[in-house]
């Protein structure tokens, strides 16, 4: 593209451009990669440095990637670039444009705010907190997430949606039940286990705590209250019954559940000291891992329950 047909960006750095880095890119000799230019307003996206160093050059033209969308998706596709490459945003850099996609996004969850601008979730709610007009959280009853789901801040019509659905469908499973009532698999099981103990689908305090217990369901076991804390040795005590169970010892099917529970369950009292030598790439990674075998273990723990009621045990 000629130089001289593009137009400067709406950039994220406050400072503007680094007038000591432009003059390195264009001291080098070394090609320099497409800038990227939003085509309907032919404004240079990312590449600000490049693109004047290019014209200090005295080049007429420049290598270019085009992006077609609208100036806001252009912003934010500025900040996320300028933090994957070339000289990085500053810390007051990313905070600001946290604020103003917040504000443009105001459905987007804090974790994908995070992503794109380089900034921690934490972070990220505090800025929205903080936010003149609250459009981060007042107008937006939902949240989209990095995977683009959208999930509700406020779980409660989920929860009620949820308990009808079993009361109409007993029978239904948890993770058909969850995703029509647009709540995890988690918030699902937990609803069914108020239900049947004769409460409110909803907690009666709804509060930040509460909702998050929701999401994560307390780990009470019913059939047994040796094992409802996993630091506790209890859960080595009935472990170890089973394993001295001639109808397991015995058997085929008996020795490879009981090889099964083993490494499912040993050694789970020392995961901080193995979370905390995590590198910081893996932490999400692991994170995922984490929710979907608590959600397996939810689901086993919710046979098991049904097994006992229909059978009497």
């Amino acid at each position: 593209m000629p130089i001289d047909s593009l137009l400067p960006s709406d950039s994220p750095r406050l400072a503007g451009e680094s007038a000591e880095h432009i003059q390195v890119l264009a001291l080098s000799e070394a090609v320099l990669p497409p800038i990227v230019v939003n085509l309907p307003t032919r404004r240079v996206i990312d590449g600000m440095h490049r693109w004047r160093a290019a014209r200090l050059r005295g080049q007429r033209e420049i290598l270019v990637r085009f992006y077609d969308g609208d100036d806001e998706d252009a912003f934010i596709v500025a900040v996320e670039t300028n933090n994957a490459h070339g000289l990085p945003l500053s810390q007051a850099d990313r905070t600001a444009a946290a604020a103003r996609i917040i504000h443009a996004r105001p459905r987007w969850s804090d974790r994908r705010v995070a992503s794109v601008t380089g900034l921690s979730a934490t972070t990220v709610g505090a800025i929205r907190r903080r936010s003149a007009d609250g459009s981060g959280r007042a107008s937006a009853p939902a949240r989209v997430g990095r995977d683009g789901k959208v999930r509700p801040l406020d779980a409660t019509a989920g929860r009620l949606r949820a308990g009808d659905l079993m009361t109409q469908r007993p029978e239904a499973p948890i993770r058909e039940i969850a995703e029509a009532a647009g709540v995890s698999p988690a918030t699902a099981l937990d609803v069914r286990r108020r239900l049947r103990n004769g409460e409110h689908p909803v907690p009666e305090r709804q509060n930040p705590v509460s909702a998050a217990r929701a999401e994560a369901p307390d780990q009470r076991v019913t059939v047994d209250q040796r094992v409802d804390d996993p630091s506790d040795t209890g859960w080595r005590e009935a472990l170890g019954e089973l394993k001295r169970d001639p109808s397991l010892r015995f058997t085929d099917a008996g020795r490879t559940m009981l090889r099964w529970l083993h490494a499912h369950t040993a050694g789970l009292d020392q995961w901080k000291e193995h979370m905390d030598g995590l590198p910081p790439h893996t932490l999400r990674i692991v994170a995922r891992l984490a929710h979907r075998n608590s959600v397996a273990w939810q689901e086993v723990l919710q046979h098991l329950e049904d097994t006992i009621l229909k059978t009497g045990s």
